[in-house]
């Protein structure tokens, strides 16, 4: 490259994009799937054309840099008698240019979809006379046509026929596939009118202000130079793609690799026969099979594996200055061969850490406090193998991974915390001191106060928490944790029930927060409505047979206080709740929490319409 300079924008003829196409010299790269415009885009497109409208800058990539190989796929509808590397691959612009090549050069129906996604095949035609009439709209003027060319009614009655060249001259309209190769159409039009001076002279007008807009055409073309690097190649197309798929790094991997003739969506998502019905079991069908990893998709096993490969090369080569890191850039650096030796690794990983969630009573992604907290964990679990089996070293992790929750830390600059943590828990398990994630992590009391939804990871950690110490349903008396793993409609539910607060003047802030919700079935729920404490506690032991003494013990496993429960007393409830939560947060993470007096407030991320609640 010269200087700075990764790209030169410049314009380029339409006609003589058409021609490259056509002949494998501009390609798409792998990544960039098959697309289809519907049929009122490529009407609009044809008659901005028609017009000399702007249809937008079209973005390609100069091939021939070693570190930015990718699999050449021709535009839909070129056939090559023999494969081509290409000079050039097609990043943006795929749908226009797909669609004026089929429409334009290909000289065969163009395949397309209706405004209901129904797949069908058009001919473009315009309209002539419309077309050169001032006061008609241009989209007007371009007619989509049958692949028979004949136009029917609804009692499938044939009302208009262009199926042979002598009906095309009749009506007046032209095909728009012979824009660029127009004159043997023009004769014949001539010879069919019987050289009428009139039809001549609508011709060469059409052909002045019409065809001529087609052959003139300039499209302008952002060009990436050959030098431009993997990551800068991302990053540009994410923020200029216009229509068809984002590019992730798992799709710019996928083509990088696909070059080397291995299929890593294949891997990833499984084989397909080829009418697209999957064949074959991927990683992620294996992954998937534990609902707590239901979150873990192709993005978040390249990170592991870029984890697990960096941190490798840094304890090999000690005296380096090598960086454990998986942010786009080392992702993008990995080889084909970096990836076939981590991904087994890094797909039992992510077992590993569903063991772990297991053990803290986590069995969905839904109640996942963080999917992103995942990958570190994952990683660090296949670093530890069997160790992190030991209680000393879980116990770690657990205070680790609660804190990272509690603390709320990663919800953002994940990648960074990602990779200091791998390395911080691992020398931390090794005698060395505490992860910065734990010396960062500070919940305040007050936090607690505004927690009113599952939207917090604090919100889902306080019922993780509740389950692992074993809370009992209030009307069957077994535990949650065994229900929510059998799946049986275990959601948070208030225990001061709204209505009853509501009638009782509790202020929302209050009767919405953390500390007065807590894991019932929804059979209990129904039991308790909208009704008072002691009396649905009364309805609960009548119903279901429940002694008094075994009540109460199944209320303090939800660390309720039973006599202000009994009582009615919200304010002493509260109170005592709170500052129960408060302590299991301090066991689970270690560390100390001040206490500050109870205060109103609403965390924006936590407003949302309370449907937990269906009270009778």
């Amino acid at each position: 490259m010269d200087g700075m300079t990764t790209f030169t924008s410049d314009k380029e003829s339409l006609h003589e994009i058409l021609k490259i196409v056509s002949d494998g010299r501009y390609q798409l790269p792998e990544f960039q799937r098959g697309w289809v415009w519907d049929d009122p885009h490529i009407i609009s497109l044809l008659a901005s054309v028609s017009l000399s409208y702007p249809i937008g800058a079209v973005m390609m990539l100069e091939n021939g840099n070693p570190d930015v190989r990718f699999k050449p796929r021709p535009v839909e509808g070129v056939e090559l008698a023999l494969e081509r590397e290409p000079e050039r691959f097609i990043l943006d612009g795929q749908q226009r240019i797909t669609s004026l090549y089929q429409s334009l050069f290909l000289k065969r129906v163009v395949k397309t979809r209706d405004i209901r996604k129904k797949e069908i095949f058009r001919w473009y035609y315009i309209d002539m006379k419309k077309a050169l009439d001032q006061n008609i709209d241009r989209e007007d003027a371009i007619l989509s046509i049958p692949e028979d060319r004949k136009i029917k009614n609804f009692r499938n009655e044939v009302i208009a026929d262009y199926s042979t060249p002598e009906t095309e001259f009749k009506n007046m309209i032209f095909p728009v596939s012979l824009v660029f190769n127009s004159s043997d159409w023009r004769r014949n039009f001539g010879k069919y009118w019987n050289y009428d001076m009139e039809k001549i002279k609508t011709f060469d007008e059409f052909d002045e202000s019409i065809i001529k807009r087609f052959e003139q055409y300039q499209v302008p073309v952002i060009k990436l130079l050959k030098g431009t690097p993997k990551v800068a190649v991302c990053q540009v197309f994410e923020k200029v793609n216009t229509g068809g798929v984002p590019l992730s790094v798992f799709e710019l991997m996928t083509a990088s690799f696909a070059a080397e003739g291995f299929n890593l969506r294949e891997d990833w998502e499984g084989k397909l026969d080829e009418r697209g019905r999957k064949i074959g079991t991927g990683r992620k069908d294996r992954l998937h099979e534990q609902r707590v990893l239901h979150a873990v998709g192709a993005d978040e096993l390249l990170q592991a594996i870029a984890l697990l490969a960096t941190y490798e090369r840094k304890k090999n080569e000690p005296d380096k200055e090598i960086a454990v890191s998986c942010k786009r850039n080392d992702i993008l650096k990995l080889s084909l061969s970096d990836y076939k030796k981590w991904v087994e690794p890094a797909t039992k990983a992510f077992f590993e850490a569903a063991k772990f969630l297991f053990q803290q009573k986590i069995f969905t992604s839904r109640d996942l406090p963080y999917s992103t907290q995942v990958v570190p964990l994952a990683v660090i679990l296949t670093i530890l193998g069997n160790r992190w089996q030991n209680d000393n070293t879980r116990n770690k992790l657990a205070n680790w991974y609660w804190c990272g929750v509690f603390g709320e830390l990663y919800g953002s600059a994940i990648e960074t915390r990602f990779a200091r943590d791998v390395v911080d828990v691992i020398n931390w398990v090794d005698g060395g001191v505490e992860p910065l994630t734990i010396t960062d992590s500070n919940f305040a009391s007050s936090r607690l106060d505004s927690l009113r939804s599952r939207n917090s990871a604090a919100y889902k950690g306080i019922f993780a928490l509740l389950m692992r110490d074993g809370c009992l349903d209030f009307r069957s008396g077994v535990p949650i944790e065994v229900q929510t793993y059998f799946d049986e409609y275990i959601d948070i539910h208030h225990i001061f029930p709204q209505k009853w607060c509501k009638t009782n003047n509790i202020p929302p802030q209050r009767f919405d927060a953390i500390i007065n919700k807590t894991a019932l079935s929804y059979q209990t729920n129904r039991i308790i409505g909208g009704n008072a404490p002691s009396a649905y506690l009364k309805k609960l032991r009548e119903k279901e047979g429940i002694e008094l003494p075994r009540q109460l013990d199944i209320l303090r496993s939800h660390v309720i206080d039973t006599d202000a429960m009994t009582a009615d007393d919200f304010e002493g409830f509260f109170s005592k709740r709170r500052e129960a939560l408060l302590s299991h947060i301090e066991q689970a993470t270690g560390k100390t929490i001040a206490r500050q007096a109870y205060i109103v407030e609403a965390d924006i991320d936590d407003i949302e319409v309370d449907l937990e609640e269906n009270e009778l």
